[in-house]
């Protein structure tokens, strides 16, 4: 093969590759974040558990709240990039324990809609499912769509509207929320003996605490606005301290 038809072959290859890319990431994290192993959530607590506890429970101490505690609370906040936990003993108010950078969130300030928008969905959710053997390290699902999400679709006749939407370790995401391995492994354990049926999730597109919607995201839908003064109301029962 001359050089001239090589650089040709070359070119169509990188070509290509960088068009099929954010199809191939897509492919990849669907993929990765199926059951793709054999260990148990049982497992991982023993393989996980110790070191987590460690480093868990000095921060549990420190804000007066046992380990493992009655309730917990994750708020995932998009424009800031931040993960928060919240937890309290039974009957008790709730005390903010650690934060967690989120390493990777892909979208913009907006609810998840459908399929492939690559939006991390906003509103409050609950713990779905813990997948222990998760190529992103260690996952659990949350319970996009709520019925909130399947009320407003069906009024504007939306299908498909995506799932399988996870708080996972590694650094990558695309609709999902990455913390890095160390920070997937704290919250793995902690919801593991906690429970996950006593962990709500809050995503919200700012802090609604200290912060409003900046002027080129103001909702245009009726329904977005109801979700905003919603989750609105939901965080502001978290002090940010």
């Amino acid at each position: 093969m001359s050089k001239r038809k090589l650089l040709i072959v070359l070119i169509i290859l990188v070509v290509t590759i960088v068009l099929l890319f954010p199809y191939i990431k897509v492919v990849k994290e669907y993929v990765g974040l199926r059951m793709t192993g054999k260990k148990t959530v049982d497992d991982r607590v023993a393989e996980y558990g110790h070191i987590v506890d460690q480093r868990l429970a000095p921060l549990f101490a420190k804000a007066g709240v046992h380990y493992p505690p009655a309730e917990i609370v994750f708020i995932a906040l998009k424009t800031e990039r931040l993960f928060e936990v919240y937890a309290n003993n039974s009957g008790e108010k709730f005390k903010k324990i650690c934060t967690y950078p989120i390493l990777a969130a892909s979208g913009k300030i907006g609810p998840k809609l459908q399929e492939g928008d690559r939006q991390v969905p906003e509103g409050i959710y609950t713990i779905e499912s813990m997948n222990p053997n998760s190529l992103y390290h260690l996952s659990m699902k949350i319970s996009y769509p709520n019925e909130f999400d399947k009320k407003n679709a069906q009024s504007e006749n939306r299908q498909n509207l995506g799932g399988d939407i996870m708080i996972h370790g590694n650094q990558v995401s695309i609709g999902c929320i990455a913390l890095g391995d160390e920070a997937s492994e704290d919250l793995f354990i902690l919801a593991a003996k906690t429970g996950r049926e006593k962990i709500k999730v809050i995503v919200s597109p700012v802090d609604f605490r200290n912060k409003t919607l900046p002027s080129d995201s103001q909702p245009v839908k009726a329904w977005v606005s109801d979700l905003y003064e919603k989750i609105k109301n939901e965080i502001r029962k978290y002090e940010n301290g």
